[in-house]
């Protein structure tokens, strides 16, 4: 086996170095200028100046662009090793397996193979020269070579030796001729000589004829294959005494061991016509476009005999050497020796055609004359450039950098000189381009920066044009997809998102859909979603903010949101009272590499239900206060209150808002008219009308307290009202009250009492309730007399200016007028609100006239009179000052 190396060192060590241009036989050419006659020194500067020339033209041809060649003979059994490619394309150990070296065979099946481990070009199947080239010389196989990390080819020619397998073949094993037995000695008979289908000195056939004392053989020519063969007539025949001669025609070739191949000749002697045709030439040579029309006339042949009558009737038609490809690729016509074009002529196929042509009389025997018409096919540009993709780097990162190799192409076209001469360019022209890497082989690398989000794939067109006229063009398509990289962050619809949940909604409940795009695909752009752990305060206001008494707790122990589906979801119910704002934030995280987030925040606004009923309170300033109510409440009235005085306010509170607290006050017991009435949103319990024994000592009052929710929720109170003198009113209300004051300081106080402190403790408080008590009630008859005898509806006139202040249901609210002041009570009920002025009079005027002026105005008052007044005045305001602090 043998390498022909590649250019630099390594190739002179591992075989001969082609230069361009030159044949190998030019070493000949040196060694014969070697013995020439000079011998002097300017003779042998004459003598090696060329051979310098030639060394250095090889050298800087092979440091530029030599290629590794290598030989193998067919048949070589399969794993033989052709070569150590990966030690001759100057790679490390192991270096070809960690970069792939591997093997492209464009158009072709490859039967060699690099081996991964060791590097080496391996033979994988059967090698037939004959199968690969045929007749073709050299047999060269030219190969690509690809290695990545960088992406690089190189170009390997491995040609394939010819070997001695073929045997000589003749077209028939028995060929039949007729010769005249006018035949003079001498005569020729040309023979269809046998085929090998080797090259070289395999392929030079020799032939010998089996003993005879009649023929000989004569075989003109240089050992061609195509060489003149003819069979002799040595001896006259005589058909009377042999009428058929068998003779065995052998062809041997040059191979060593040499092979054969045998026809038998069947001669059968003829009598009569005694002269063949004879063409006017030997050699017809024509030339023909390829692809011309079927019936093209190419040539008319003439061929004459001096026979007469029948014996000179001529009649053409293919030799008997002419192929079957000949006999479907042209026709001749019989009679006129015109051949015409009956296939299509393909320069690419078939360049040139030698047909046999046969001229035959119509003697008996006949006789033939023989030509042979040689066809030239002239090349036109009839075949498209051929694009073949010979590596496809896909999908494409879209972050690859600018001029990354994506695709290897390999550019062909069959025809010759101009019209094989192609030009390539991509469309569309960005963002990818294309690089000539060598002659027909190019790179189609990155140009431009790639957005997958803008377009994921990219559609393009490699476009190929020859240099004929008119160009033919051709083009391959290319599919690249763009892959993805995790380079978009989720993004939310909104970055503020306003929720509205009812409290006292079921846990699991859906709340609200959240959505986060991203543009990325696959793991990139799958997005999960889940609550930012932070805490809120738990209390009465917005989220965030702590009440006493109740902690910090996280967001996520009050919602949830799915994982897959952003779906925001209870995990409790809701309650108003203790949460009514709940600001949080939503996290979108995709499952890229590295992983990128977005985030949104959800405010979460919880409306109130009517689901709390009003809670009653217990009077003001009572020991039970902070404890509610339980039980009857109690109050007492006396005899002869007038209508609308305040005997108790029912107080109640409702810990829902707005609507659903707003509380109104109805009197359910007793029903009809009664002598007590209940403000409908004060609460207050005051005389419908006034007083008197017939109401019996004790009035039972049932008050339902209802909110303005829906539907609504009461709370009931029972009130009980005793009816007791004046005098016991005002010492009952007394005793209440010191009582009240007396449980609300130890409360306050905190203090802890044993048995004796108490004991003694409870005199002393025995002892000024007494006090009290006996004090109220004295005062309680003054003031009951003085408001008896006084007069009732005193009007005082002064100088000054005087102030009107009334109490309503609504409200206090007053009055002003320039010269005159009063007080009054309004028949409805009365306000705890209500204010009181005390009247400050000046004393009267000294001289008499005033006092007429002030007797023709109105009656008057003498100073006795003004200071009972005034007294009386004092105690209507200091009995209603007392009927208040009854509540």
């Amino acid at each position: 086996m043998r390498r022909i190396g590649r250019g630099g060192a390594r190739g002179k060590r591992s075989g001969v170095l082609l230069v361009p241009g030159r044949p190998q036989g030019g070493r000949r050419g040196v060694a014969e200028s070697r013995s020439g006659p000079g011998k002097g020194p300017e003779a042998a500067a004459m003598r090696w100046g060329p051979v310098l020339r030639v060394l250095v033209l090889q050298a800087a041809w092979a440091l530029s662009g030599g290629q590794v060649r290598y030989s193998v003979p067919e048949e070589a059994k399969a794993g033989t090793v052709v070569g150590r490619l990966a030690q001759d394309l100057g790679l490390e150990a192991g270096e070809a397996e960690a970069r792939r070296l591997r093997l492209v065979a464009p158009g072709r099946r490859a039967s060699v193979e690099v081996s991964g481990a060791s590097g080496a070009l391996l033979v994988s199947s059967r090698l037939d020269r004959e199968e690969l080239c045929g007749k073709s010389a050299p047999c060269a196989l030219r190969l690509e070579v690809l290695l990545e990390r960088p992406l690089r080819v190189f170009h390997v020619q491995l040609e394939v030796t010819d070997i001695n397998d073929n045997a000589p073949v003749f077209r028939v094993d028995e060929e039949t001729l007729n010769i005249a037995e006018s035949s003079v000695p001498g005569s020729r008979f040309p023979l269809e000589g046998a085929t090998d289908a080797d090259i070289g000195a395999n392929a030079q056939l020799s032939y010998t004829l089996s003993p005879s004392e009649y023929f000989s053989l004569d075989h003109q020519g240089n050992n061609d294959q195509r060489a003149s063969l003819s069979l002799i007539l040595t001896k006259a025949l005589d058909r009377e005494t042999i009428p058929v001669h068998r003779l065995v025609l052998t062809a041997t070739d040059g191979g060593r061991p040499s092979l054969t191949g045998t026809m038998e000749l069947v001669i059968y002697v003829l009598d009569a016509n005694d002269n063949a045709p004879q063409f006017n030439q030997s050699v017809y040579k024509v030339k023909a476009l390829e692809g011309s029309e079927l019936g093209t006339l190419l040539v008319t042949l003439s061929a004459t005999d001096p026979d007469e009558g029948i014996n000179s009737d001529i009649i053409y038609l293919f030799g008997r050497r002419a192929s079957k490809e000949i006999k479907e690729m042209f026709t001749i016509d019989e009679n006129k020796g015109e051949i015409r074009l009956k296939g299509k002529l393909d320069y690419e196929e078939m360049d040139s055609y030698e047909i046999p042509v046969e001229a035959r009389d119509k003697g008996s025997p006949p006789l033939s004359g023989h030509c042979s018409v040689e066809l030239k096919v002239v090349d036109v540009n009839d075949n498209a450039p051929e694009v073949w993709v010979t590596s496809l780097s896909v999908p494409v990162p879209e972050d690859a950098s600018l001029g990354t190799v994506v695709a290897l192409l390999s550019v062909s076209d069959r025809d010759s000189g101009e019209n094989g001469r192609v030009r390539c360019w991509v469309w569309p022209a960005s963002p990818f381009g294309l690089e000539a890497t060598f002659a027909g082989s190019y790179s189609l690398v990155l140009r431009e920066v790639l957005d997958r989000e803008r377009v994921s794939e990219y559609e393009v067109e490699v476009r190929a044009e020859d240099g004929g006229a008119p160009a033919l063009r051709a083009s391959r398509g290319l599919r690249v997809p763009v892959s993805d990289v995790n380079d978009n962050a989720p993004l939310f619809a909104q970055a503020v998102y306003t929720v509205l949940a009812r409290e006292n909604n079921a846990a699991g409940a859906e709340l609200a859909r959240l959505w986060a795009r991203d543009p990325d695909e696959a793991a990139n752009g799958r997005v999960s979603y889940s609550v930012w752990d932070g805490g809120v305060g738990v209390g009465g206001g917005a989220a965030g903010s702590s009440s006493s008494g109740v902690g910090w707790r996280p967001a996520s122990s009050y919602v949830s949101v799915d994982a897959e589906s952003g779906r925001l979801w209870a995990l409790q119910p809701l309650d108003y009272e203790e949460l009514q704002v709940l600001q949080f934030e939503v996290r979108a995280v995709d499952a890229g590499e590295p992983p990128l987030s977005g985030n949104a925040t959800v405010q979460l606004f919880v409306l109130d239900e009517n689901d709390n009923a009003p809670a009653l309170l217990p009077p003001a300033g009572s020991a039970a206060e902070a404890g509610g109510v339980s039980g009857t409440l109690w109050a007492w009235a006396a005899w002869g209150a007038p209508a609308g005085q305040v005997v108790a306010k029912i107080r109640a509170v409702d810990a829902d808002s707005g609507y659903n607290a707003w509380l109104r006050y109805e009197l359910w017991e007793p029903r009809g008219k009664g002598p007590f009435r209940v403000g409908l949103y004060s609460g207050e319990v005051s005389t419908a009308r006034a007083l008197d024994e017939a109401d019996g000592p004790r009035q039972r009052l049932l008050i339902v307290v209802r909110d303005h929710g829906e539907p609504a929720r009461s709370a009931t109170a029972t009130l009980s009202v005793s009816l007791l003198e004046a005098a016991e009113a005002a010492l009952a209300a007394g005793s209440s009250a010191a009582a009240a004051s007396s449980a609300v300081s130890r409360s306050a106080a905190g203090v802890e009492l044993g048995a004796g402190a108490a004991s003694t403790a409870t005199n002393v408080w025995l002892v000024v309730a007494i006090c009290a008590v006996s004090s109220l009630f004295l005062l309680a008859v003054v003031l009951y007399g003085a408001s008896r005898w006084a007069p009732r509806a005193a009007v005082l006139s002064a100088p000054g200016p005087t102030t009107l202040v009334c109490a309503s249901e609504v409200g206090s609210w007053s009055y002003s007028q320039r010269h005159s002041r009063s007080l009054c009570v309004a028949d409805g009920a009365a306000k705890s609100d209500l204010m009181v002025f005390s009247p400050n009079f000046p004393p009267p005027p000294p001289d008499p006239a005033a006092e007429k002026g002030s007797a023709g105005k109105g009656p008057s008052l003498s100073p006795l009179a003004s200071n009972v007044s005034r007294q009386s005045l004092q105690a209507q305001t200091v009995r209603t000052a007392a009927r208040f602090s009854g509540e």
